[in-house]
C-alpha cells in the first residue's frame, strides 16, 4: 500500500510556545496529526528558547498558526517569588511573540494565546459569558488582565487573535491530580470556605493591583461553582476555532455542564471508587494544601464560565457533562 494515501495533508508551520505542559503536549500531537510542521518555543528542550529573539522571529514569520501556552504553573504556593514569576512569565512571553508577529513579513493568520476563566468574579448567581461576564479582583484576576492586555495591545490587522479563557482542564494535569489525591486520601467530601488566619497571598499585583489585599472568604456551603473542560475538548475547540474565521477575541474554554463543589466531589468519589469522603473546612484545607504545595483557591473559588461563543458557533463538546469526563480521565490514568 502506498504510505502516502493515509498521510495528513501538509498545512504549514504550527508554532507552540510553552509546549512542555500536558495541554501543550496534547496540542503538539494534534497539530502533527493534522499535518503541520510543529515547532516549539520554550525554556529548554524546545526548537527555540525565549532568549533567542532572532529564532522566535524566524519561526513566527510565515507560520500558519501560533499558540502560546507559556507561563509558570499556578499549581504552587503563592509566595512573593512565585507570584512575580507567574505574572512575568505570561506577560513577557506574550510580549515577545507580539513583537515577532508585528515584525513578520508574513504574519501568522491566527494567534491563540492562553488565558484563564479565573478572570471572572466569584460567581454563584449566574454564569459568566464572554459578552456579559464581570471581571473579578485580586491576584489571579490581575494576572489574567495583564496577560490579555498585552496580548490584545497593538494593531495586527493580518492576524486573528483569540484569548483562550480556559477553565480547569481535566486530564493528566496538575489540577486533576490534586483533586484525585484529595478523594483518595478520604478528603473527597465537599469543601467549605470559612475563616482562616489573615494573609496577603491573593492580594492584587501588577501596575494596577485590584482588591483590598485580604484573602476572600465566602459562606458557599460547598455550593461554589466548578467550571471545567476535558483535555480532548481543549484540542477540539482549538481546531474548531482554527477553522472558523469568524471567531476572535476572548473565548471561554469551559464545558456547558458546569457543576458545583458538592457534585464534583461526589462524582470524583464514584470515579475513583472512594467509599467515603470527609468534608473539609478551610481550616483543614489550608494545612493540607500547604503540604501539597498548592493553593485552596483551586477548590474554594466559585468559577462559573459558560462557553457562549463556542456554543453559538456550533461546537459540539465531546464531554459536555462532568461524570463522563471524570470517568474517562480516571480510566485513562489506570490504563
Amino acid at each position: 500500500m502506498d504510505p502516502r494515501i493515509d498521510a495528513p495533508v501538509a498545512r504549514g508551520r504550527a508554532v507552540v510556545a510553552g509546549a512542555s505542559g500536558f495541554v501543550g503536549t496534547a496540542l503538539v500531537r494534534a497539530f502533527a496529526d493534522d499535518g503541520y510542521d510543529v515547532r516549539t518555543i520554550g525554556r529548554s528542550g524546545a526548537d527555540v528558547t525565549w532568549v533567542d529573539g532572532r529564532g522566535i522571529r524566524s519561526l513566527v514569520d510565515g507560520a500558519a498558526i501560533v499558540v502560546n501556552l507559556a507561563g509558570k504553573s499556578v499549581n504552587c504556593r503563592y509566595t512573593d517569588a512565585n507570584r512575580d514569576e507567574i505574572l512575568r512569565s505570561r506577560v513577557e512571553t506574550t510580549r515577545l511573540l507580539r513583537q515577532a508577529v508585528t515584525d513578520a513579513a508574513a504574519p501568522p493568520p491566527l494567534w491563540l494565546n492562553a488565558s484563564t476563566a479565573t478572570i471572572y468574579r466569584y460567581a454563584m448567581d449566574r454564569p459568566q459569558t464572554e459578552a456579559d461576564g464581570e471581571l473579578g479582583s485580586g491576584f489571579s484576576v490581575d494576572v489574567a488582565r495583564a496577560w490579555e492586555e498585552e496580548f490584545f495591545s497593538g494593531d495586527l490587522p493580518a492576524t486573528r487573535r483569540v484569548a483562550l479563557r480556559m477553565a480547569i482542564v481535566l486530564g493528566d494535569g496538575p489540577a486533576t491530580a490534586t483533586l484525585v489525591r484529595l478523594a483518595r486520601l478520604g478528603l473527597g467530601g465537599p469543601q467549605y470556605d470559612g475563616w482562616w488566619f489573615t494573609h496577603r497571598r491573593y492580594r492584587g499585583i501588577g501596575s494596577h493591583p485590584t482588591g483590598n489585599g485580604r484573602a476572600p472568604s465566602h459562606r458557599s456551603r460547598g455550593r461554589q461553582r466548578f467550571s471545567w473542560i476535558h483535555i480532548d475538548d481543549v484540542v477540539g475547540a482549538v481546531r474548531f476555532i482554527r477553522d472558523d474565521p469568524g471567531i476572535a477575541g476572548p473565548v471561554n474554554l469551559a464545558a456547558p455542564g458546569a457543576s458545583d463543589n458538592r457534585s464534583l466531589m461526589a462524582t470524583l468519589r464514584r470515579a475513583v471508587g472512594a467509599p467515603i469522603g470527609l468534608p473539609a473546612w478551610r481550616f483543614m484545607l489550608e494545612p493540607a494544601m500547604w503540604v501539597l504545595r498548592t493553593e485552596p483557591e483551586l477548590v474554594l473559588k466559585s468559577r462559573w464560565a459558560a462557553p457562549a461563543v463556542l456554543t453559538a458557533a456550533g461546537y459540539a463538546f465531546a464531554f459536555p457533562e462532568l461524570e463522563g469526563a471524570l470517568r474517562e480521565v480516571v480510566a485513562r490514568a489506570r490504563a
